[in-house]
């Protein structure tokens, strides 16, 4: 008899009018960096009330796509306003890689151009009402690890950055001026990133005194948690499970931590 009460008070509460589902919306959102007109996306939990900790993800070289709006409602789904920035512009949209390398060696060369796209994109965010604007976090992955570690040598206001499979572009100009907590998930094997350039990564975080980890997939080379990368290490991007399993743990715990 006490089982049956409970199945029907389940039932009840289910299809009880007031009954509240959780749903990860998204949608694309036009702002500009000056005359420039940018669309990025934005996803979270329509079911959660209130203010919470916003997440700004940067895209790959190939910009905003279908990996990068998912990876927007994964971190969503944790419970935060996921916003995938735009480096490149509405109109600026690669093709194929050949579309992506000329794009992108854009903003390698112009660092200050870059900054300006990041700090734009974080401040849209930040106006998102569901934000709560001083619990602010971002995540790039290849391109946008290497942006999102650029954001952070500005001092921008921060709780962390996460660098996935990112670029690592040592700080060339001195200019580095990392005040928050640094997360960086990399792949031993990437053929793109020198052992060299981690080392330099390395001492610069060290040499900045926050707190900041490394951590090195062996046999993961670029790109490891894109299934789309295919499973063909020789080629430099390959998906690896164990690693995308791992890094996505990771990158749970210290979002957790760092919005305590």
């Amino acid at each position: 008899m006490i089982r049956v009460l409970i199945i029907f008070t389940v039932l009840v509460s289910l299809f009880s009018p007031s009954a509240v589902f959780s749903e990860i919306v998204g949608r694309d959102v036009l702002y500009r960096d000056g005359s420039k007109v940018l669309q990025g996306y934005v996803a979270y939990d329509n079911a959660l009330k209130g203010k919470r900790p916003g997440v700004m993800i940067v895209h790959e070289w190939t910009g905003i796509n279908d990996y990068i709006k998912e990876m927007a409602r994964k971190v969503a789904g944790l419970g935060y306003v996921a916003f995938a920035a735009d480096i490149y512009g509405r109109d600026s949209r690669p093709k194929n890689y050949e579309d992506a390398e000329k794009v992108s060696s854009k903003y390698k060369r112009d660092i200050k151009l870059l900054r300006g796209r990041l700090r734009a994109g974080l401040e849209r965010l930040r106006q998102f009402p569901e934000v709560d604007p001083h619990r602010i976090a971002a995540i790039g992955y290849s391109f946008g690890g290497m942006a999102v570690l650029e954001l952070a040598r500005t001092g921008a206001d921060l709780r962390g950055v996460i660098s996935v499979y990112g670029s690592l572009y040592p700080d060339e100009n001195g200019s580095s001026n990392i005040k928050t907590r640094v997360l960086v998930l990399h792949g031993g094997d990437d053929p793109f990133v020198s052992p060299e350039k981690v080392l330099r990564l390395w001492r610069e975080l060290q040499s900045a005194g926050v707190k900041w980890e490394i951590h090195i997939y062996g046999g993961a080379v670029h790109s490891f948690t894109n299934p789309s990368s295919g499973n063909d290490p020789s080629v430099g991007v390959a998906y690896n499970p164990y690693a995308d399993r791992h890094s996505w743990k990771l990158i749970r715990e210290f979002l957790s931590e760092v919005f305590m």
